[in-house]
């Protein structure tokens, strides 16, 4: 039985710790680049190649790392992972004083994308070990939703930070608390999967198996709506109704809203893991929160106010924050233990990849139909997942599968 602090499981707290302060890193970048790109001499195009590129090395790394963490366990993975991101993240300081800024930034980025494969590969590996059923859906939803919350912090040190002292010393605050991460993994993090471990699985032993394809194709609808869609057209959608532009500007705003919304996903996050731990059912949260998405996303398209702005973020997050626990939970409660590594990296990599779509045809579609049609077209996404995951359930379970014992 894993020692618990705050009724947590110690290894979770661990991994939150180490995550919260690595995710500095990942946040960042986000205020500074778009700007500091016209300094160095980047083009736009650039930039938005150096954003994307930890993504995109991502997709591709999920799923042969879960076989990693199968075969050699939970604890050597994480360390690797926190270790790239760190090398990423002091990588951003050796850009500023570079000749070739873009290189370096593109190096960064994606080391960074290995770098966090590893992490959440053995994250969600981590609580599944050593959580209980009955208390799955909480332990889970706590690492995914703990795991977001150094991102907008990042942000916020990059937009705050960077604004007043500089893009070093943003970039400097980043780095030493990455370092901070580096030695809490090294001190806290214990090796949780080594009874489980599958030393005969190769990196083409990938899990596709009905549980991966159900929550998998779940996760790319959530990314692609939420991660995709409103993260790549809010700032075009705030210019265009200039609602939010009166006092602090397009991007302020949508930093703000962004924000608002991660920080109440990370809240629903705990709360739909509770509620489906509680009911022994993760299906009827799942479907309430893509429900919660949805409205979200339909309400955006009316967004010419603050009010309803604001309104339309926090479902948002709520839905993408309280759908996002349960679902993982779900996996967890449907895959072996020893297959929990490759499960979880492919279930990533189909959220990495919903996110790619989103990021890469949300835009051109914006301008080909209108942000009300695409709206309105996106609030489709999740309701069609949600009927997707409830046929996928019946059709291989012949019903809705309990927390215990399932």
């Amino acid at each position: 039985m894993w020692t618990r602090g705050f009724g947590v499981p110690s290894a979770v707290i661990a991994v939150l710790l180490s995550t919260f302060f690595l995710g500095f890193g990942g946040g960042v970048v986000f205020p500074i680049l778009p700007n500091l790109g016209a300094v160095v001499g980047i083009a736009p195009f650039v930039v938005g190649i150096i954003l994307s590129a930890n993504r995109i090395v991502r997709l591709l790394a999920n799923a042969p790392v879960g076989v990693v963490v199968d075969r050699i366990g939970t604890r050597k993975p994480f360390v690797v992972g926190v270790g790239l991101e760190t090398i990423a993240t002091l990588g951003y300081l050796i850009a500023l004083e570079s000749g070739r800024p873009a290189l370096w930034f593109t190096g960064a980025r994606v080391l960074w994308g290995l770098g966090s494969a590893f992490v959440l590969a053995a994250a969600y590996t981590i609580a599944a070990d050593v959580c209980d059923p009955e208390s799955r859906g909480q332990t889970m939803s706590i690492v995914r939703g703990g795991t977001s919350m150094g991102f907008p912090a990042g942000m916020a040190i990059g937009g705050i930070v960077g604004e007043v002292y500089g893009a070093g010393t943003a970039f400097g605050v980043a780095s030493a608390l990455s370092v901070l991460a580096c030695l809490l993994t090294a001190v806290a993090i214990p090796e949780t999967h080594g009874a489980d471990r599958s030393t005969n699985v190769g990196l083409g032993n990938l899990d596709f198996s009905p549980p991966v394809l159900i929550a998998g194709g779940a996760n790319f609808a959530l990314l692609f709506t939420y991660n995709g869609v409103v993260f790549a057209t809010l700032v075009s959608f705030l210019d265009v109704i200039n609602a939010g532009t009166v006092t602090i500007g397009a991007q302020g705003t949508s930093g703000v809203l962004i924000g608002l919304s991660v920080l109440t996903g990370s809240v629903f996050s705990v709360a739909g893991g509770k509620a489906s731990d509680l009911i022994a059912h993760r299906l009827p949260v799942i479907l309430s929160c893509l429900g919660c998405l949805s409205v979200g996303v339909f309400l955006l398209a009316f967004g010419s106010t603050m009010p309803v702005l604001v309104a339309s973020v926090l479902l948002l997050g709520a839905g993408q924050g309280g759908v996002g626990g349960p679902l993982v939970s779900m996996l967890g409660d449907l895959t072996a233990s020893d297959r929990m590594g490759r499960a979880t990296g492919t279930y990533n990599a189909f959220g990495d990849l919903g996110a790619s779509v989103g990021l890469l045809v949300s835009l051109p579609l914006a301008e080909a139909i209108g942000f009300g049609s695409l709206y309105a077209l996106s609030a489709c996404v999740p309701i069609i997942a949600g009927a997707l995951v409830t046929g996928g359930l019946y059709t291989t379970y012949g019903g809705i599968p309990s927390v215990v014992g399932s």
